[in-house]
């Protein structure tokens, strides 16, 4: 029996506002049910921050940023604040109606993210997925101490050794439903946290011992380090495993690429979309 094709989109390294500008754009071609499910995968231009939807950007220093000669980007999906550095990025949109498809978002998380666990096993890694345990854990969930995404789990998020190596988000918009997220390969925690603002070195240092308590990345989990090439490997046969798919590779059409470019001056290169309150 054949197994369902889904489109396999590698975008290469781009802008922040180019890969949020994509993403977006897929859910509307696929609404307008002119293009089929898709995996994209990505990388950043230079070392770039996402902000969820619904965060105020006051914890982000912009200053730092540029020192680091970094990007800034406010995502369609909900959640906190991520470094994009050195790391595999991935999107997954597929219809609401796909069969099998769980019509929460938790447990739709649950059955995308087969695809990053296989992926994880396929390089070595003892992964498995977080579930909060405790009335305590599930608290934390709600009101998360941090606006760092990678300070905590949240539900099925992959895990090894029990801390967090990946970080996704969702959102679902015209019936359809997008899930990206961050997988990293190594990550600059000086980096990271110089670009937080904090109420004094002592909480900065504070909150950073508490990250590489429960935070990981591949390259800290591995017994010799890995490309970015394996990555691109194991992922992508992790989710045809994972979801039991057939990846078929697409190229971006010149009017489609016309399209997100618009979409990219008129929204998510202007600060009244990135900068919003």
């Amino acid at each position: 029996m054949s197994k369902t094709k889904w489109y396999f989109i590698n975008s290469g390294k781009k802008s922040g506002s180019y890969n949020m500008a994509l993403d977006e754009c897929l859910i509307k071609w696929q609404s307008e049910e002119v293009f089929l499910p898709t995996l994209r995968f990505y990388e950043w231009e230079h070392p770039t921050v996402t902000i969820g939807y619904f965060q105020k950007n006051q914890e982000i220093s912009l200053e730092q940023l540029k020192k680091y000669n970094g990007d800034f980007v406010r995502r369609q999906t909900g959640g906190r604040s991520v470094l994009h550095h050195e790391e595999l990025t991935y999107s997954v949109i597929v219809p609401e109606n796909y069969p099998n498809m769980p019509v929460t978002v938790t447990e739709a998380y649950k059955v995308i993210s087969m695809g990053i666990l296989e992926g994880f096993k396929l390089l070595g890694l003892d992964a498995s997925f977080s579930v909060p345990k405790t009335a305590a854990e599930k608290d934390e969930l709600k009101k998360p101490s941090s606006a760092v995404c990678f300070d905590a789990p949240s539900w099925y998020e992959v895990v090894v050794n029990n801390k967090k190596i990946a970080g996704s988000a969702q959102t679902r918009q015209k019936g359809s439903i997008l899930q990206h997220g961050s997988i990293p390969l190594n990550i600059d925690v000086t980096m990271l946290y110089d670009l937080y603002i904090f109420s004094s070195e002592e909480v900065r240092n504070k909150m950073k011992k508490r990250f590489l308590e429960r935070a990981t990345w591949i390259n800290a989990e591995s017994d010799a380090p890995k490309s970015m090439d394996e990555l691109y490997i194991a992922f992508k046969e992790g989710f045809e495993i994972g979801l039991d798919i057939e990846l078929v590779p697409y190229e971006l059409t010149d009017d489609q690429e016309k399209e997100v470019q618009a979409l990219v001056a008129s929204k998510y290169s202007t600060e009244e979309w990135n900068l919003r309150k």
